[in-house]
């Protein structure tokens, strides 16, 4: 956000409150909580808002509303590459970056690698504002960021928006993805049926559900340490490049890191050698997404294992201890 020259609006929107942290199991019993001091906090604000301090960001113009991609073919004879929008529109470009999403037309250009089922199945929840203030005290448990309750290889998570609204997701394992009912009533009931004997105040997330807003969510992932063999005018960045689970809470920041790194990589890389910048950066940036692969993978075993919340608690203290050897090292 700072390279971007965004930082003080950035600041302006933030949430440090929203970094607070807790960790219970099923019965509700809090087994960790991490409540920084507001100034000590990293910023965190909702996703809506920080695309739109993104956009305002960019040069006027420079965004393409409409445009969905179909499909691009190599022009002969050069590293040029022809684009094709459903809305008939066509362009020729020299770089192609596929950013588009776990689902991503432009991947297959340079990997077929496919994006795998990890077992893990679910819903996202919410209710709005006005339903969470007739419920101070079920609130005041979730807290001002995030709660996770962890037990039976499930997860009940819970988060405070911007916006008042509290957003809550259940994942479970199971052999298919595609379990939930379309029927809202039906869902509620199906979601509910996976934490009986849970606490109360845990299921009441889920029956206060406003029934217009439940969405399937099953987890997909690509390959641990996914990589491509590189191809003159394209590349990857975001879920397209290094699709994770949420568990590491590193998905985001990975792809506006990449984001970023490919930006400086075309800004100071010589004007006749882009390739050669492009290269660079899918060896440079690969690092740190499979670091944050791994860690995703690690958090989301150990979260979804029969003891998810204690395991979880381990993996946070070795992590925190792991980030402050490598701070002392710099």
């Amino acid at each position: 956000m700072k390279a971007a020259g965004l930082w003080d609006v950035f600041v302006k929107h933030s949430r440090p409150e929203g970094e607070e942290a807790i960790l219970a199991d099923k019965t509700g019993a809090r087994l960790f909580h991490h409540a920084p001091e507001p100034d000590a906090a990293r910023p965190e604000i909702d996703r809506s808002t920080l695309r739109q301090i993104l956009l305002d960001g960019v040069p006027q113009g420079s965004i393409k509303w409409g445009h969905a991609f179909v499909s691009a073919a190599p022009v002969a004879g050069s590293a040029e590459w022809e684009l094709k929008f459903a809305n008939g529109f066509k362009t020729v470009v020299d770089l192609l970056v596929g950013a588009d999403g776990a689902r991503s037309r432009v991947r297959p250009l340079v990997s077929d690698a496919q994006i795998q089922y990890t077992g893990i199945t679910g819903a996202e929840v919410s209710f709005a504002r006005e339903v969470a203030e007739k419920h101070p005290e079920l609130i005041a448990r979730i807290g001002n960021g995030s709660m996770y309750a962890l037990d039976e290889g499930k997860l009940l998570g819970s988060q405070r928006n911007g916006d008042g609204r509290v957003r809550t997701y259940a994942w479970f394992h199971s052999d298919e993805p595609d379990v939930l009912p379309s029927d809202p009533s039906e869902a509620i009931a199906f979601i509910l049926a996976q934490y009986e004997g849970w606490a109360p105040w845990l299921r009441q997330l889920v029956e206060l559900a406003d029934r217009n807003a439940i969405y399937p969510r099953p987890l997909h992932i690509l390959p641990v340490g996914h990589s491509w063999p590189h191809r003159a005018g394209v590349t990857l960045l975001g879920d397209a490049m290094n699709l994770l689970t949420p568990y590491g809470g590193r998905g985001a920041n990975v792809a506006m890191y990449a984001a970023w790194q490919l930006g400086l990589a075309l800004a100071n890389g010589p004007v006749q050698d882009l390739d050669a910048a492009v290269a660079k950066y899918e060896q440079d940036v690969r690092k740190v997404v499979v670091a944050a692969q791994e860690l995703s993978d690690r958090s989301t075993k150990k979260a979804m294992g029969p003891n998810g919340a204690q395991a979880t608690i381990d993996l946070y203290h070795e992590q925190f201890a792991a980030d402050a050897a490598a701070a002392a090292a710099q």
